[in-house]
């Protein structure tokens, strides 16, 4: 039957205004707001059957025990949300445009894709109807129970998640689109610089926990509130210098709590120095609007408009070029408009 089979597209995002300290029930610490990606997605394909919950996974066509593990775990915690699940064995294939590694939150992009696609089986075996908003807020609020980044991913453009007291739609429970975005970030561009592809020391689970007893939590938390307000300014605004400030501001904000926990840790290299430093003599000879952010890696975002992509461009070919022996990886990216359903 055509109608067994589910696929989903899912982007991956980068958050701006960082979520890093959780509670219990993947409830976030601080409001977080994020750019959702384009050309950074997982593929999902869910075949189901009648059956008694059997789950298998596939990653680019291989068998893939671990992770089917995980999925399992998982359906097994939001089994209360979706009781129909154990009457079905459910084969999964998943696929990412991006590698492994490569300083992109795969677990927004392949949770979001997996539940988008759950969702649907939901809305076809109960009949739910078409409400898109609906749909994307169940969606959302299942993500988030499988990674709090996922949330965010069922939006296109920019999406918030995380209840904060100015914006009476906000929720810790999903997240929710941002609508108001000048034309100056609309495509905005997030050109990746991939310093170490490697495993990174500290997972960002074992981070958010370190945040418990951190002596600086409850600052950050204030900070995140209150960056969060001026970044809905700035977005609503078009004003990209407040914007590159907050983005970067949060960034070295999300690794200084990293340093100074119990125990620290570091997970800049050498070269994220590097890269900070020349994108900041490039801003301040140019007066270009170019900016960075990170993730819970070592790997360089970086944020501009997408009418000034020519000049970075050659920027960047001659940082590679001074550095050659350092084989930097550059993977293109641009704010994209979220999920896409695929013909199956």
């Amino acid at each position: 039957m055509s109608d067994s089979h589910i696929a989903w597209r899912s982007p991956s995002n980068i958050a701006i205004v960082k979520y890093w300290g959780k509670k219990t029930g993947q409830i976030p610490q601080n409001p977080s707001l994020s750019f959702t990606l384009s050309r950074a997605f997982t593929d999902t394909r869910i075949t189901y059957t009648p059956g008694r919950g059997v789950i298998s996974f596939r990653f680019s066509g291989e068998e893939n025990p671990a992770f089917a593990k995980r999925i399992q775990n998982y359906l097994n915690a939001i089994s209360r949300f979706l009781p129909h699940l154990s009457q079905w064995d459910l084969s999964i294939d998943s696929t990412n445009s991006f590698p492994h590694s490569a300083g992109i939150a795969s677990s927004a992009s392949s949770m979001s894709a997996l539940v988008l696609g759950l969702v649907e089986m939901e809305h076809r075996l109960l009949d739910l109807g078409d409400d898109q908003e609906a749909f994307l807020n169940r969606a959302s609020f299942l993500s988030r129970l499988a990674s709090g980044s996922a949330s965010r991913s069922v939006y296109g453009h920019a999406a918030m998640w995380g209840k904060h007291k100015d914006f009476m739609s906000s929720s810790d429970q999903y997240a929710i689109p941002v609508k108001d975005i000048h034309p100056n970030f609309m495509n905005y561009q997030d050109t990746i610089i991939i310093v170490h592809s490697g495993v990174k020391a500290v997972s960002s689970s074992a981070g958010h926990n370190l945040m418990e007893n951190h002596p600086f939590a409850s600052a950050r938390y204030a900070q995140a509130n209150k960056n969060m307000n001026e970044l809905m300014h700035a977005l609503s605004q078009g004003d990209l210098e407040h914007f590159g400030i907050i983005a970067e501001e949060e960034a070295m904000t999300l690794h200084a709590l990293m340093m100074c926990s119990r125990p620290s840790y570091t997970l800049m290299k050498p070269a994220t120095l590097t890269w900070i430093k020349a994108v900041r003599t490039f801003r301040k000879e140019t007066s270009l609007p170019l900016y960075f952010t990170l993730d819970a890696g070592p790997n360089l975002h970086l944020l501009y408009p997408a009418d000034v992509s020519e000049p970075i461009k050659q920027w960047l070919d001659h940082q590679q070029s001074l550095h050659r022996d350092e084989n930097y990886q550059v993977l293109f990216d641009a704010m994209g408009p979220g999920p896409e359903k695929l013909n199956t």
